[in-house]
């Protein structure tokens, strides 16, 4: 879909999703490039920045809601000119869409964002969607301070938590990055092209919340790994704290086993035979004895492993 604004010759066009035949449209007015064309059609771009004598055409990733609520990557291609902005999108830079809605419907809004020049309205575009990102680094954020919780409380299991948001933290990184190394390349003569006011001082607005932005990411990703470490070893200590009492229940019963197999066997044994002929402690005297003798090995074992301090 395309759509455009005027205000006082100033030219805004907005294709959403758009289709080979919108593209040929924008090619017949602005004659830009085929190869700028082309690349708008495509849903990821490399980030980049073509200069021409009369326009410049740029690509720039932000990020949106993806299934999941894991972000995804989208794509923004701008052709900006000394009296027109052509943005084009898949749709889903919900900020800029609501923007675009405003001045269509708000003279209020045409008038500040679009009736200084086309580089403040540039400014404007990216500095709302920058905003966003911080948006969403700020609830990953507090989705940390939750996980702490669960970290630290051995009978709760943290991995699927902290795997979901280093996921996230990485699907943001990789959008905010190239986004700061986008942003630093346009110099101050790019931005003063379509501008006659000094703009120098809002694209520094906006690289210092990119740069905060990463430096916020980077603290979740080291914050994260220590938890992710924590989590495991505390699992660790406790599949250790589990196999331990497996292990010393396996090993008490071994003298219960071997003795029983031993007695139980349908052969004459020592002892058994003539404690069966004479019955002089009863007619149970044989499993008294192999319990007893039983618990004796088991509990001089317990002495043993308490006096090397394996318990």
């Amino acid at each position: 879909m395309l759509q455009e604004i005027i205000n006082n010759g100033f030219r805004w066009m907005d294709a959403t999703r758009p289709n080979r035949d919108q593209m040929s449209e924008l090619k017949q007015k602005f004659r830009f490039h085929e190869l700028n064309l082309e690349d708008s059609l495509s849903k990821i771009q490399i980030p980049k920045i073509d200069r021409y004598d009369d326009h410049m055409f740029i690509i720039l990733l932000f990020p949106t809601i993806g299934q999941e609520r894991i972000p995804k990557t989208s794509q923004l291609a701008v052709f900006i000119g000394s009296d027109y902005l052509v943005t084009i999108h898949q749709g889903d830079l919900n900020p800029m869409v609501e923007m675009f809605e405003q001045c269509s419907q708000s003279e209020k809004s045409k008038q500040e964002l679009m009736g200084r020049s086309a580089g403040y309205l540039f400014h404007s575009i990216i500095d709302v969607l920058s905003d966003n990102l911080l948006d969403y680094i700020r609830k990953i954020v507090g989705n940390i301070d939750d996980i702490e919780d669960l970290v630290f409380d051995e009978k709760a299991a943290a991995a699927r938590e902290i795997s979901y948001i280093r996921r996230q933290i990485t699907s943001l990184r990789r959008i905010a990055i190239p986004l700061r190394r986008t942003i630093t390349e346009l110099t101050a003569k790019d931005i003063q092209r379509f501008s006659e006011e000094d703009l120098a001082p809002y694209f520094d607005d906006v690289k210092d919340h990119i740069d905060k932005a990463i430096e916020i990411l980077e603290e979740s990703k080291e914050t994260v790994e220590i938890y992710k470490d924590t989590d495991f070893m505390h699992a660790t200590d406790k599949s250790n704290k589990i196999l331990a009492i497996l292990t010393l229940i396996f090993t008490l019963s071994m003298p219960i086993s071997i003795i029983s197999s031993i007695y139980g066997m349908n052969v004459d044994v020592p002892i058994v035979r003539e404690l069966d002929s004479t019955q002089f402690l009863g007619t149970y005297i044989t499993f008294i004895l192999i319990v007893a003798g039983s618990a004796t090995v088991a509990f001089g074992m317990l002495l043993y492993f308490h006096r090397i301090k394996w318990l």
